[in-house]
Formats: C-alpha cells, sequence, structure tokens
C-alpha cells in the first residue's frame, strides 16, 4: 500500500503535526455510521502503534493501517489539499472528499 502526499497537503499537515505525534494512521471509522460496512476513510496523526499495523509506503511520515481495515482503502493513494480541506483518492474513486484539518490533527473523538 502507497500514499504520496502532494506538496500542498505535505505544507498543511507539517502545520497540523503535534510535536510528540509523528505518526499518521489510516483509518476507516464505523462509529455512528450503522454498521462495519459503512464508514468514513480518515487519517490523524498519533504516536502509537500495535502489533498489527502494517507500514504504508510514503517518503515524508510513518504511515501505518490496521492489517484488518486495509480492505476499505486502495493499493495506491493520493492525498490533496483543496484549499480548505483535505481530499483522499486513489486512481478508481474518491475515498474521502472532505477530510478536515481538525480530525487529522486531533483524530478520531473529533469525527463529526
Amino acid at each position: 500500500m502507497k500514499l504520496t502526499i502532494m506538496d500542498e497537503a505535505l505544507e498543511q499537515l507539517r502545520l497540523l503535526q503535534i510535536e510528540d505525534h509523528p505518526i499518521l494512521r489510516l483509518y476507516y471509522d464505523i462509529e455512528g455510521c450503522g454498521c462495519g460496512v459503512n464508514g468514513v476513510r480518515i487519517m490523524y496523526f498519533t504516536n502509537e502503534t500495535t502489533q498489527h499495523d502494517e507500514v504504508v509506503e510514503n517518503d515524508q511520515y510513518k504511515i501505518v493501517i490496521d492489517e484488518q481495515q486495509k480492505t476499505f482503502f486502495e493499493p495506491e493513494m493520493k492525498l490533496e489539499w483543496t484549499g480548505r480541506l483535505f481530499r483522499l483518492k486513489s486512481p478508481n474513486q474518491m475515498l474521502n472528499a472532505s477530510l478536515s484539518s481538525r480530525v487529522i490533527q486531533k483524530g478520531v473523538e473529533f469525527v463529526e
């Protein structure tokens, strides 16, 4: 699995990163979505990994994903900055067109 971070998105991530949270986690959030197949693909900074995490290929950050959540993402993805929000997409589909800075910085407890 690979995530390419576009230059504008990289600049924004650097502004959001909390010093003691150097890892980006890809996460499929199902909280409040009804069932396990309905969810939202997000990412957020963290300082924790687990034994079930796999590393996502990336040149700028250490990015991890739980091995069981890989099915909700694509083998190749791109993170872009729209000027207001982040957008996570793959060559096949839009994965999340409105990923907020607040979620990336603070984590899943802030998903609205």
